[in-house]
């Protein structure tokens, strides 16, 4: 009974080697595959390149995050530009309107004007020395500012309706492969004024030494509009952080003629307000003249006597403060 169960118990073990070698010779790829790919995982691990890749990973994200810090920095900066070039100095103002002049002939021919309106005034239209006094002063002053910022503003609505084209210029340029100051050479040579004359000082600047995005950032200089300034912003922060330039491009083209649309959309609705503050304000002015013509005399009164010029006097500041006000209720910006 003995023997028995010792060949029993040896057959048992026997048969359990035996299982667990066939078993084994069945799983041995999988195990040798599971094997190998934990070596892999522990020598790419331990391995001095993998390291160096992660620090370079690490190094890529840094730099990433500096050049978006800096073009928020570019977008602060251009906004602040934007800020001060609300209200320029007078030699600016000048230069914005494409004249050649000083200031020192500017105010040369504001007193020059002064001065005629003055005896004009005092010899045709007032015996009293106060009124054609104020009629010069305010010629000098007003009138000349007037005409500058007039020059200057339709200066901007050229530049304004032709510079989408020079942006669809730059977008075909960099998607047939020419370097972005090649494209700006060719919209220096081939444009109309004042595009043309605008961007030949961007190509001079950088002929100078200095880098396309701050040339680009000084035409928000001499054009101090919402179009330069996003052209400024999208070519610098594409300078910067990069980007397919010719899609951005291509974006701000569609956005500034849309916001094109929407200004002479403005314009229609807003004309007939405008009109009608225009026929307002000068009615005054029309009877006044058709009285002086049709009845002569009838209007001395008011020249000749302190209280006549009272009255003017009240009458002039009551109708320049309803025309400012007209006026701001029909300019609309965006």
């Amino acid at each position: 009974m003995f023997g028995l169960d010792l060949n029993m118990l040896a057959f048992i073990g026997l048969a359990a080697v035996s299982a667990g070698l066939i078993l084994y010779a069945i799983l041995y790829t999988s195990i040798e595959r599971d094997k190998k790919t934990s070596q892999r995982m522990k020598s790419l691990q331990a391995d001095p390149k993998d390291k160096v890749a992660k620090q370079a990973r690490q190094v890529d994200e840094k730099t990433r995050r500096k050049m978006r810090e800096d073009a928020l920095k570019t977008v602060d900066s251009q906004r602040e530009a934007g800020k001060a070039a609300t209200n320029p100095p007078l030699s600016m103002r000048i230069t914005q309107a494409g004249l050649t002049i000083t200031t020192k002939q500017f105010y040369a021919m504001s007193v020059a004007l002064g001065v005629v309106v003055f005896v004009a005034a005092f010899l045709f239209v007032t015996p009293n020395i106060f009124i054609a006094i104020g009629a010069g002063f305010a010629a000098a002053v007003g009138v000349p500012l007037w005409v500058l910022n007039y020059i200057r503003s339709k200066r901007f609505r050229k530049f304004i309706l032709a510079f989408p084209n020079a942006v669809d210029v730059i977008v075909r340029g960099v998607r047939s492969g020419l370097p972005l100051n090649d494209c700006l050479r060719i919209i220096a040579n081939d444009s109309e004024e004042p595009v043309r004359g605008e961007f030949r000082k961007v190509i001079e600047a950088t002929q100078v030494g200095i880098n396309t995005p701050e040339a680009v950032g000084r035409l928000y200089d001499s054009i101090p509009t919402s179009e330069t300034n996003f052209f400024a912003i999208v070519i610098a922060i594409q300078s910067q952080a990069g980007g397919n330039l010719s899609e951005a491009l291509s974006n701000l083209s569609r956005v500034l003629r849309e916001r094109r649309k929407m200004a002479d959309k403005i314009q229609a609705v807003s004309s007939e307000a405008k009109w009608s503050a225009i026929i307002i304000g000068s009615l005054p002015f029309v009877v006044a003249g058709l009285v002086s013509v049709t009845t002569p005399g009838y209007m001395d009164t008011l020249f000749e006597t302190s209280a006549g010029n009272k009255v003017l006097f009240f009458c002039g500041l009551s109708m320049a403060g309803g025309i400012f006000i007209m006026k701001k209720m029909i300019n609309f910006k965006f």
